[in-house]
């Protein structure tokens, strides 16, 4: 019998239990193709990091244009550096920065499509970069979206408030500031192949 197991030769054995015998190195590569795939999300969703930036942010603007309204529009404006940074009050009923004054509605559904995208990315939100960087974009969305319903000429079309000057700049908000940041993140984010499940891949 011995003799015999000698001749034939013996199966390869796992070397623990429950090893699947496809994931067993071939000698051809495939451990390191293995290496290179996208590692799955770990830890917990981030959920309560969006939303606690977006909150922060939304707060932020919606205080500082309280203040502005009450206390700067129809004065003179404030100079904060000089004339490198002032504080004046001025409404826009275009953009950020006071692009496309003619597209009101327009940039509404825009901020609104926004919002709901960022809402059901959520669901599958591992990364923390990620998260404060999707919050301050919703949180951004929201201020000036309550600007264009709530403000004057009428519900959609209201101007947002604006009231950070900078010298040779457009007049611009905490909120335009806020999706700013987040869009740059994004893109830094995206660059290093990190991806708002918490996957990291290498195109």
């Amino acid at each position: 019998m011995a003799e015999a197991e000698r001749i034939i030769g013996t199966p390869d054995i796992p070397e623990a239990a429950g090893t699947d015998p496809e994931q067993a190195d071939d000698g051809n590569g495939a451990d390191a193709a293995r290496t290179d795939a996208p590692a799955r999300p770990r830890g917990k969703r981030r959920i309560a990091v969006l939303f606690g930036v977006a909150a922060l942010a939304y707060v932020l603007d919606l205080v500082s244009k309280m203040i502005v309204v009450a206390r700067l529009e129809h004065h003179e404006p404030i100079e904060i550096i000089g004339d490198w940074l002032k504080f004046e009050a001025i409404r826009n009923a275009g953009a950020a920065f006071g692009f496309g004054e003619a597209f009101t509605i327009i940039f509404t559904m825009i901020a609104a499509i926004v919002i709901v995208v960022i809402a059901r990315l959520a669901r599958k939100l591992y990364s923390l970069p990620w998260a404060i960087a999707l919050g301050l974009l919703l949180g951004g969305a929201l201020g000036n979206l309550t600007d264009r319903i709530f403000r004057s000429p009428g519900v959609f079309e209201g101007a947002v408030v604006d009231f950070i000057a900078p010298k040779g700049f457009a007049v611009f908000n905490l909120a335009d500031s806020a999706i700013v940041c987040g869009g740059i993140l994004i893109v830094l984010l995206s660059f290093r192949g990190l991806d708002p499940d918490g996957t990291v891949h290498k195109d």
